[in-house]
């Protein structure tokens, strides 16, 4: 059987789509955990030094641990990213440990019992395979120090899982008693073991793509293949084809024209970024002879542009208040665009704008020392191009 030119380019695309779609197949690495029961079994420290949130990491005079394990969860979490988990906990603080902001001076046990609302971040921030971080936020009952109170729980925390079933949970949970006057607040550390059952697992978000595009192409394998048995419709896609062709060249094209726009508007800033800015005295708005010269300048490139537009922004040091600074990079912008007006420039080619001391361009800021020369940098006038047609 003979084909012409058109169905023998079908029959080639139609090949290298085969080939193309032998390399693409579902893994196990295209699934992912979405739902799933949990246990965990661990450690718990407290700090209830009076000082946690300022000393987080005191553990030799803070943190109380027990040397054996004194946490228990239990939660259902959904494919949603909630999850449900209820904790239960013991700990003791301990001789020689300072617990609201005082030594204790004999071992007192802690009891705690909270539920948590949690949420995984990997729904905001896309899988990060093994690494699985969360927040959560509850409410639960702790007897501390002697003192019962009810509590309202923040988490962060992460899992990080070894398999589908193993892994280990990091976190910390700030509780604020309810009623302050009887308790104060502390922070809650934990690291578990977790095992996770009744698993259900459906595909990741490269796994759903993999699959649609794998769909795509057997629908296109198959409108191929519909093709190859039909000659006009060969002709058709051949034309087709070159029609493509034809608008790829064409677009490339217009992508090498506006390169070469972006490359002339590149050059133009670069010329007026050579030129420098314009450097103002302290607390002045005048020009001086020096920055008329470079206007001068700028004045040339602008009428050697007709079609460049440009706008001015305006500056001031940190000194002084902020009203006063913007006011007088509002004078700093007007007297410099009056300047290039005055030199014949249309003022619909020259945009400004102020922005008072918003914008340094170094660290001299209110309360930082600095020299006269670093506070200079910061009094100018800059150029920018907005449009060149």
């Amino acid at each position: 059987m003979n084909f012409s030119k058109p169905t023998m380019l079908v029959i080639a695309l139609c090949s290298m789509a085969l080939t193309f779609a032998q390399d693409i197949e579902l893994t196990k690495k295209d699934s992912i955990v979405q739902s799933y029961w949990l246990v965990s079994l661990g450690m718990n420290a407290v700090d209830d030094s009076g000082h946690e949130f300022d000393r987080l990491f005191d553990l030799d005079g803070a943190w109380n641990i027990v040397p054996y394990p004194s946490r228990v969860s239990v939660g259902r979490y959904f494919n949603n990213g909630l999850g449900l988990e209820a904790i239960g906990s013991y700990n003791q603080y301990q001789e020689g440990k300072i617990v609201d902001k005082v030594e204790m001076t004999e071992d007192v046990d802690y009891y705690a019992m909270d539920l948590r609302v949690s949420y995984d971040l990997n729904k905001i921030l896309g899988e990060t395979g093994f690494f699985d971080p969360y927040i959560g936020i509850g409410a639960g009952y702790t007897d501390a120090n002697n003192q019962g109170r009810g509590t309202y729980n923040a988490t962060i925390g992460f899992r990080t899982w070894f398999s589908d079933h193993w892994g280990l949970d990091f976190n910390s949970t700030g509780k604020w008693a309810m009623n302050t006057e009887k308790a104060n607040n502390h922070i809650q550390h934990a690291l578990a073991v977790a095992y996770r059952f009744d698993v259900e697992k459906g595909l990741s978000r490269k796994g759903m793509e993999k699959l649609a595009l794998m769909e795509e192409m057997e629908k296109e394998q198959q409108r191929i293949n519909d093709s190859i048995a039909d000659a006009k419709e060969a002709e058709r896609l051949a034309e087709q084809l070159k029609k493509e062709q034809e608008a790829a060249a064409l677009a490339a094209a217009e992508k090498a024209k506006k390169e070469a726009e972006e490359a002339r508007r590149a050059v133009l800033q670069n010329k007026i970024n050579n030129l420098g800015n314009v450097y103002f005295k302290l607390n002045s708005s005048y020009l001086t002879s020096q920055d008329k010269e470079l206007l001068d300048q700028l004045v040339y490139i602008l009428k050697d542009e007709p079609n460049l537009k440009i706008k001015i922004t305006a500056h001031t040091d940190s000194r002084g208040t902020e009203k006063y600074n913007q006011w007088l990079s509002e004078r700093r912008a007007e007297r410099t665009l009056e300047y290039l007006i005055s030199k014949g420039i249309s003022e619909d080619r020259i945009a400004h704008e102020a922005y008072g001391e918003t914008q340094l361009v170094n660290e001299c800021t209110d309360g930082v020392r600095c020299s006269e020369e670093e506070h200079s940098k910061n009094r100018r006038s800059e150029f920018k191009i907005i449009a060149f047609d």
